[in-house]
């Protein structure tokens, strides 16, 4: 009976130490998957934090490219009629400068209905009919009267043309590289094709890529007189000089993409914080690397 009893006590003890046993190795199992996660999200938020540091830096390098290039604009008093393209070492890093005046750019103020309706159709890919319904409602939304009834509201910045119902931001997003929101000084209801940018000058050959490239690549040639042959008379005509600019900075990431810093400005009189020019118009992107 002694001896059954002591079994019995062997039998439950070794039961009990299994049993502390699974139990450990639960815990252990159980600190292992916590102590994953934890580092998981420990490598994701570095991950986040180093994006970040990355994006300001590179916004720090395109602010600094573009103000230089606005002081050797103020320096050299050039008043600019095409795009020019310049480059700018800031840091050991390499920026690509663009000017532009903004005569190149669809002036949402001031383009015609026409001018609008290729603006949507052929710069953002919207079908025929609901271009010109979109291109009516921006019509409508910038010439409604301001709260005190004297003049039309207009657009304050390009981003307000997502309050037009129908434009989304994808929509914007494809539009926002060809418009400005230039109250004057810009253009109004037809573009400078020798300040148009490539997309711009697809948009005034009504879609057609040929016409568009032919165009933009005699006109980096350098020749004179400008053969603007195939664009649309409605929606193109050479524009007067002008002061008003949009300069835009490409930085290059190390990841491949580039981050865009664009600066709308106009030198003029010298505003209060002592700098010959003034911006009314700033956006930053990350351009998808290609």
């Amino acid at each position: 009976m002694m001896r059954v009893q002591q079994q019995l006590s062997a039998t439950h003890a070794h039961r009990q130490q299994g049993m502390a046993l699974i139990a450990v190795l639960w815990l252990v199992a159980a600190l292992s998957l916590m102590v994953t996660g934890v580092s998981s999200v420990v490598r994701q938020e570095a991950k986040v934090v180093g994006v970040a540091k990355d994006k300001v830096t590179a916004q720090a390098l395109g602010d600094a490219a573009v103000v230089m290039v606005l002081q050797q604009l103020a320096a050299d008093r050039t008043i600019l009629q095409e795009i020019t393209e310049t480059s700018v070492n800031y840091q050991g890093t390499q920026v690509a400068v663009s000017v532009m005046p903004l005569n190149g750019l669809i002036n949402i103020n001031g383009a015609s209905l026409p001018l609008l309706n290729a603006l949507l159709s052929v710069g953002g890919g919207v079908p025929d009919g609901a271009a010109q319904e979109l291109a009516i409602a921006i019509l409508d939304r910038r010439e409604r009267s301001s709260l005190d009834g004297r003049r039309p509201e207009r657009f304050e910045a390009i981003e307000d043309l997502m309050q037009v119902p129908g434009i989304d931001y994808d929509l914007y997003a494809r539009l926002a590289p060809l418009i400005t929101a230039s109250t004057t000084g810009s253009g109004g209801s037809t573009v400078n094709p020798l300040a148009a940018p490539p997309q711009v000058l697809r948009v005034l050959a009504n879609g057609d890529e040929g016409i568009a490239a032919r165009i933009a690549a005699s006109r980096g040639s350098g020749q004179t007189g400008l053969d603007t042959t195939g664009l649309d008379a409605n929606l193109a005509r050479p524009g007067g000089a002008q002061r008003r600019y949009r300069i835009t900075a490409q930085v290059p990431m190390a990841d491949g993409r580039i981050f865009l810093v664009d600066r709308s400005v106009y030198f003029g009189a010298r505003t209060r914080d002592g700098l010959p020019w003034y911006t009314f118009e700033a956006r930053q992107m990350l351009q998808p690397a290609s």
